[in-house]
């Protein structure tokens, strides 16, 4: 089996793509077992609030987007709403961590904020992400970030994108469906003036 590296433009169209695939799909097609993963979420406070704490201390200086935009994060898309189950917000994507194939929980390849009714944005959690042949080169089981399991997005897709594994952490702003959900309930992307608009 030839491990296909994926090109520039795959990875600009993982941006876009990300968020729609996640929107259209329903959380049992994201993660083999929902509940077996939304119940270790709930019982395992102790190894889920040392995840939030590491992402939190990761990404403090990210409250400044401009910091985050330095650091090689840009806004790939608009924000991502739910049709009703809140959202996800502004997606800043590192694509040069995107492409390495590694998963560090000091080093989330996305970073996400809410629009805020001022012009502002504020930084709500963060997001992993590998491309399911970069990890699968190097490893059999599923990707987890400090013991949480990832959501496949699998491929062939509509997309025409390669298979990716996706984790939201909503470390900023407390979810009441959790930490590890794709869509924030209480996210809105109300204040988001789309300059492509």
């Amino acid at each position: 089996m030839t491990n296909r590296r994926p090109t520039n433009q795959q990875l600009f169209a993982l941006a876009g793509a990300f968020a729609l695939a996640l929107g259209g799909l329903p959380i049992e097609a994201q993660h083999a077992n929902p509940q077996a993963h939304h119940q270790a979420a709930l019982k395992g406070k102790a190894p889920s609030s040392d995840f939030v704490r590491t992402v939190r201390a990761a990404t403090e200086r990210f409250k400044d987007v401009a910091v985050a935009e330095n650091e090689g994060y840009s806004l790939m898309f608009g924000c991502v709403s739910g049709p009703d189950s809140g959202a996800m917000g502004l997606h800043y994507v590192n694509l040069a961590l995107v492409g390495d194939g590694q998963l560090d929980p000091s080093r989330p390849e996305i970073v996400i904020y809410e629009p805020l009714p001022n012009g502002q944005v504020r930084l709500v959690g963060a997001d992993f992400l590998v491309f399911a042949a970069d990890w699968h080169a190097t490893h059999a089981e599923t990707p987890k970030v400090m013991g949480q399991l990832m959501h496949l997005i699998a491929s062939p897709n509509r997309y025409g994108l390669p298979a990716f594994y996706t984790l939201h952490v909503w470390a900023w702003k407390e979810s009441p469906a959790g930490p590890f959900v794709n869509w924030h309930p209480t996210v809105s992307c109300g204040a988001f003036d789309d300059p492509n608009d």
